[in-house]
């Protein structure tokens, strides 16, 4: 080959290099069970999930994201803005069941992150713009099931324990953190085998009677995580006969009279609406002064995440069975715990 014709087939491998496709597309399948084709490269995301948002922070991605839920505070606590600062500064184009497609669109976002009950006509308007959407459900239930608020499924634990990891790993895979997702995944699971094995032995008569308040007269029977974590901490949930997030009337909680009352540290009113109510005093956990805000990272969301995994069930375990756990400082689980995933001690704020 000549000088001349080996420069002409260099230039003309240069040519074909810059003229592929920056970014090459792939499918992934989201949690509702539908093919989503986005980037290989997803740089820009918008979050209309806090439990996705939660995740995202956790696995230190929070700079690939461009937009969250107009509620997040509210849902993830009015101290979570120290641990992503950032989202302070997010615009807000919707929220768990709402969209402004005008909004969104402005932030061209290479993937869109909602909830698994998100409306499927909010689903639709953004797939008609030409947005990818990502379901996120954190459980594994059929598609008809895992759409709606208050999924049914015959085996609720089993659900979670394979939905809780594939939401993470999806995530991960996604916003291009898999090592960070496997290490989170393992953490948790590894953690909260402990309140396992020092519960095992428990009976059912010997379960705490438990009730989780939440604003309305609202709480959590079974279907839900919630449920599931106040089983594995050893608490009776005296509101396991209802399916799903539900409002209850207060006849309801007296006939049940829990020993024990615990709230989401992110509706602190609602302990204090409990303390002070003449309706709530007949009730065993008030009279006893049981009621517990319970703390930041136990996250009772409905939802699986890896901190009520590796700390909340734990918290919950050692709350009523001290004795139990008299040898675990908990502090010192709850700071690594943060120092590893949120970058930040847990000390350092409370």
């Amino acid at each position: 080959m000549t000088i001349r014709a080996a420069i002409a087939a260099l230039a003309l491998a240069a040519v074909s290099l810059f003229a592929a496709p920056a970014v090459a597309d792939r499918l992934v399948t989201d949690q509702l069970g539908r093919q989503v084709k986005i980037p290989d490269a997803v740089s820009r995301a918008v979050v209309l999930q806090h439990q996705a948002l939660n995740l995202i922070v956790q696995l230190n991605a929070t700079d690939e994201v461009v937009g969250i839920l107009d509620d997040w505070k509210r849902q993830l606590g009015a101290n979570y803005v120290r641990l992503a600062p950032q989202l302070e500064t997010l615009p807000t184009p919707g929220g768990l069941t709402k969209v402004n497609i005008e909004a969104l669109l402005k932030l061209r976002p290479d993937v869109v992150f909602v909830t698994h009950y998100a409306p499927p006509d909010m689903i639709k308007q953004m797939e008609n713009s030409g947005l990818a959407v990502i379901g996120i459900a954190m459980m594994s239930a059929p598609p008809a099931e895992a759409a709606k608020l208050n999924p049914v499924v015959a085996d609720e634990e089993a659900a979670y324990a394979t939905g809780y990891p594939e939401a993470i790993r999806l995530i991960g895979d996604i916003l291009n953190r898999k090592q960070q997702a496997e290490e989170l995944i393992s953490y948790s699971l590894e953690k909260r085998k402990v309140v396992q094995d020092r519960l095992a032995d428990l009976t059912e008569a010997q379960r705490v009677p438990v009730y989780m308040a939440n604003p309305d007269l609202t709480t959590y029977g079974t279907g839900k995580y919630t449920g599931l974590l106040m089983r594995r901490a050893g608490a009776a949930n005296v509101a396991s006969a209802i399916v799903g997030y539900k409002q209850v009337s207060m006849e309801d909680v007296l006939k049940w009279n829990p020993a024990v009352i615990f709230v989401q540290e992110r509706y602190p009113s609602v302990v204090d609406e409990i303390k002070r109510s003449p309706a709530w005093q007949p009730i065993e956990a008030v009279k006893n002064g049981r009621v517990y805000l319970m703390p930041e990272y136990a996250k009772a969301w409905g939802h699986p995440m890896p901190e009520a995994l590796a700390l909340g069930e734990l918290w919950m375990a050692k709350t009523l069975y001290p004795d139990r756990f008299a040898d675990i400082d908990l502090q010192k689980e709850v700071d690594a715990y943060y120092r590893r995933f949120y970058r930040t001690g847990y000390d350092s704020f409370h």
